[in-house]
Parts: structure tokens; sequence; C-alpha cells
């Protein structure tokens, strides 16, 4: 993506969810469709290329939820009716996120991810999804699903540029698969071939992440 100027702002794009050229027509293709439109809570993470569905979520009046990062500091609930809508575009960043929205660290039991937002590096037709290798967003559903604030029928979608969707990504059992892949110009449902993880797979994390985690901690303490 760099050798090709596909990439933009933030640079290098390693180490990173890479924005890319379109990433704004891409994200306004997903705000115009139907699992966008009907959702009242949407879970987006907080990557550059996902801003404007942030954005577009408080504008339209939904309930916004971000992960923090690295989930040190839980989930950032932010309700549009309480931001004013000058501040709106503030909020949408991380930075404003902060500040106009509340850290939890269980998301509100009475909400429902009615649509949830992931940033990819690479994604598949056939659902399988990249990340940038820290398993984050992966654990987020997993949680989300351990406190049944998610299921099986929420749509899980992404914004890539063409050039990020490849033949074959290897997948484990707690990766979570994509539904939906907006591109500038296309809508692509994929042929998804993998279950989504029913939970948190306590084999897969590590004691240093329940450390650094609280969410985690009181999840691990709430199982024994």
């Amino acid at each position: 993506m760099e050798k090709r100027g596909i990439a933009t702002f933030p640079r290098p794009c390693f180490g990173r969810i890479p924005n890319f050229v379109g990433s704004f027509e891409a994200a306004k293709l997903l705000c115009r469709s139907r699992s966008f439109k009907k959702a009242e809570v949407v879970f987006v993470n907080p990557d550059s290329p996902q801003k404007y569905v942030r954005e577009r979520a408080l504008r339209d009046g939904k309930i916004l939820i971000m992960p923090t990062p690295r989930l040190r500091e839980g989930f950032l609930l932010l309700d549009s009716s309480k931001i004013p809508e000058s501040k709106v575009r503030e909020a949408s960043t991380i930075k404003g996120a902060f500040k106009y929205g509340v850290k939890t660290v269980f998301p509100l039991s009475n909400l429902h991810v009615d649509l949830k937002v992931v940033g990819s590096v690479a994604v598949s037709t056939k659902g399988a999804r990249l990340g940038k290798g820290g398993g984050y967003s992966d654990l987020e559903y997993a949680i989300l699903k351990e406190l049944k604030l998610i299921d099986e029928l929420t749509p899980i979608v992404t914004t890539v540029h063409p050039i990020q969707i490849i033949e074959r990504i290897p997948m484990n059992r707690h990766d979570v698969p994509v539904d939906i892949i907006f591109t500038p110009k296309n809508v692509l449902k994929t042929d998804r071939r993998y279950e989504r993880p029913k939970g948190i797979y306590w084999e897969y994390i590590s004691t240093e992440m329940i450390e650094k985690i609280p969410i985690l901690r009181r999840l691990k303490r709430m199982r024994l």
C-alpha cells in the first residue's frame, strides 16, 4: 500500500490498521447499508479508516461503543443525545471519545450491539480477516459474546481498499470472520466459511493479558 501510494495519513501504515485512498467513500457505502441504518447500537473500532462511520453513527442518533486502546480502560460509551452537534466530529476521534464518552468496563447490560465494525489489514471473500496482530478485535467480540451483548445475527463488517482483499488468510477458532466487505465502490457479502467464537477461549489468554486488561480480570473472577 505504501509502495503504490494507496496508504494515507497516518503514515507509515505499518503496525496499524491502514488508512487508504477511498476510505471515506467506503465508509459512506457502509453508512448507506441496511445493516447500519437499522442499528441502534453500533460498535466501531477507533482506527482512522472508520472515523466517518463513528461520526455518522453519532449524527444519526445512535449509541456508539468504542474500545479503548488495547482494552486497558475497557470501552467508551457515547450517547449521541448527550453530545452537542458542534462536538460530534471531535467525539468521533479517539481523543474526543475519551472526552465525551463514558468509560466502562462492562457496557450497559440493557444494550445490544446491532452492528460491529472492524478495521482490517486484509480480508478474504470467504470471510477471513487479518488485523494488526494483537488480537484485540477478536477479544472485543469474545467479551461482548461472554456478556451476551452480541449474538450470531449481529453483522460484522469492514471497510478496505480492494488491494486488501486477498485469496487466503489462515484462521484460528478464536478469530472472528466478517460478513460484509465495503470498498470505495463495491459491497461484497462474504461466502463465510468460518464459525464465530462462542465466547472467550481462556487457553489463548495469557496471565499478562489478564493483569493488564481489567475486564478480563473481572470475567475471570466471575468464572471462579
